[in-house]
């Protein structure tokens, strides 16, 4: 079975430019631990833990940087193949489906969907469009997804910067089977002093 679809998608240096497995991160480094993933602070970054209402239980992380949000959400992948081709197709139906566009073009981490997404805002209920970039990396046993948006989705800096965030994060696996395609759990990190 070796179609195109089961194709992991990832830059060529991933490994090495991230995001990278928890395998291959430098362990000196101080990430704030959110469990399924490790984030590296930085000047200037907002952190936001999004919950599930009924479950309580973490589904995101929000990252607020230069003028932009970054939602990732790491997910348990096969060994030999990959997720970011069929969830792309399952994103792009879904945009669709409130009515929205999308296109999909080579970025900096691959293939990736620039969407534009209708939103109602406002106490007078106008009708909008908010642009939204989805970008996802395919690694050894993991998938991450994310969500740009803000000044990110037009602003060649400001993506750079948001870019970087993404491939700075640390995908923490672990050794628990899976079924694919199950969010990595996420975890509330330990206020600092704690051990």
């Amino acid at each position: 079975m070796s179609e195109d679809t089961t194709n992991k998608t990832a830059p060529a240096d991933r490994a090495t430019s991230g995001p990278f497995d928890e395998s291959e991160a430098n362990p000196v480094r101080p990430y704030i631990d959110l469990g399924g993933i490790k984030i590296l602070p930085r000047e200037g970054l907002n952190l936001r833990l999004e919950v599930e209402e009924q479950t309580k239980r973490i589904v995101a992380v929000g990252l607020d940087y230069a003028g932009s949000t970054l939602q990732v959400q790491p997910f348990a992948a096969p060994r030999s193949t990959g997720l970011w081709e069929e969830t792309r197709e399952q994103i792009r139906a879904q945009v669709r489906q409130q009515g929205g566009r999308v296109e999909e073009r080579e970025g900096p981490l691959g293939p990736e969907l620039l969407a534009e997404v209708p939103v109602t805002a406002g106490a007078d209920s106008t009708a909008g469009k908010r642009l939204a970039r989805f970008v996802g990396v395919d690694g050894p046993r993991w998938f991450l997804r994310g969500v740009i948006g803000g000044a990110a989705t037009s602003d060649v800096a400001a993506a750079d910067q948001i870019e970087d965030l993404f491939r700075s994060i640390v995908v923490v696996r672990g050794g628990t089977p899976m079924p694919p395609r199950d969010l990595i759990p996420l975890k509330m990190p330990a206020s600092p002093g704690s051990a």
